[in-house]
């Protein structure tokens, strides 16, 4: 039974790497119906690395589509949010699925492998209604496929990672940020996007799922860290990067998300949701995605938690919350109103019957030095 089928009957999975995280240590817990590893030293040791070295996630929950033939370009370009007429060949582009109500379905990485054959790597909880959602606007003549079964997934992020991609495949290039390479390497059809979700340098690497394990192994012997969920989570917080089913939703736009500029509203045709954002954009926002930090010490912020202006009116919640590894602060994000979402304004974090003030900041909240 294939990942995507089985998932309905809200039966926990796991990735073709399951066995080996286990064996590594690692303390798995369900995550978006995976029994993925949530770390395996701790996530502080974790996320160093990756800031300082390098680290490897698996990332096999993750799905994985090909559009194929004439007119893929056309198709996709009248669903997602982003240009895919822009891309050359081996590019690849940051963009999302919306609803006709303009909210996020999920956000998601393409890439124009050849022409008339794209790549897709979309979110774990929403492969099924992904597929089912960009099946209802297939055309006749497109070949639309669920590969998730068939490849295991890892990313390696950090510093150091070109270096370990140096030492694994000798002489290889490595494909320019945001691209695409494949190769085959001992008769296995290899990909490779430069691209990540922490904030440093780093790539995705897909292998059939049955070597996804020797391939995790060969890059920890090479010198990268088994990294977790929990390190994943604060890595991509630190650098504002939404996190779907939290921070991004079908009640929220990409305008109120603060990712106006993935969404080309000046594309001949339009997309899926396009009039609701150019009405949005016209009539202005009510509420915006904002960071906080905490002004001073305070319980670790978590999604849900209340907030609530100076005066005491709750206003919001919390999407993500974490006390950053890096900075060593409490930093969140929250949809908050427009008057309280300007720089500088303060609020409170209700962290179970405690306040604690957090300031709305620029994002990011870590840049590299």
């Amino acid at each position: 039974m294939s990942r995507s089928l089985s998932r309905v009957n809200n039966t926990i999975h796991e990735t073709p790497l399951a066995p080996l995280h286990i064996e590594l240590g690692a303390k798995m817990v369900p995550f978006a119906g995976w029994n993925m590893p949530v770390q395996y030293t701790s996530i502080i040791d974790e996320h160093t690395a990756v800031r300082e070295h390098a680290g490897i996630f698996d990332i096999s929950h993750m799905g994985q589509f090909f559009v194929e033939g004439d007119g893929a370009e056309a198709w996709l370009n009248s669903l997602l949010t982003n240009n895919v007429a822009k891309l050359g060949l081996g590019e690849g582009q940051y963009s999302i699925m919306l609803n006709e109500q303009g909210g996020v379905i999920d956000d998601l990485i393409l890439y124009r492998e050849a022409e008339g054959r794209i790549f897709l790597v979309v979110n774990a909880s929403m492969i099924d209604e992904d597929f089912a959602w960009m099946s209802k606007y297939l055309p006749e003549g497109l070949d639309l496929r669920n590969e998730s079964d068939q490849w295991a997934a890892m990313a390696v992020q950090g510093p150091h990672a070109a270096a370990l991609f140096a030492e694994l495949f000798p002489g290889q290039p490595l494909p320019p940020r945001n691209g695409m390479a494949s190769w085959t390497h001992e008769g296995e059809l290899l990909m490779v996007c430069s691209t990540g979700y922490t904030g440093e340098e780093g790539y995705e690497f897909f292998s059939s799922s049955a070597n996804g394990s020797a391939w995790f192994q060969r890059f920890i012997d090479a010198g990268a860290k088994p990294c977790g969920l929990g390190a994943r989570d604060s890595l991509r917080l630190e650098v504002c990067y939404p996190l779907n089913g939290s921070d991004l939703s079908p009640s929220h736009t990409p305008l109120e998300a603060g990712l106006g500029f993935f969404c080309d509203l000046e594309k001949e045709g339009g997309f899926v949701g396009s009039e609701i954002l150019a009405d949005q954009k016209r009539d202005g926002l009510q509420k915006r995605l904002v960071a906080l930090k905490y002004t001073g010490r305070g319980a670790p912020p978590r999604a849900h938690y209340g907030v609530f202006t100076k005066e005491g009116e709750q206003i919001s919640e919390l999407t993500s919350g974490v006390l950053s590894p890096s900075l060593r602060e409490g930093i969140a994000l929250a949809y908050l109103p427009l008057d309280h979402a300007k720089i500088g304004s303060l609020v409170d974090v209700d962290v179970r019957g405690r306040r604690f003030e957090a300031k709305v900041v620029k994002k990011p909240f870590y840049k590299k030095a």
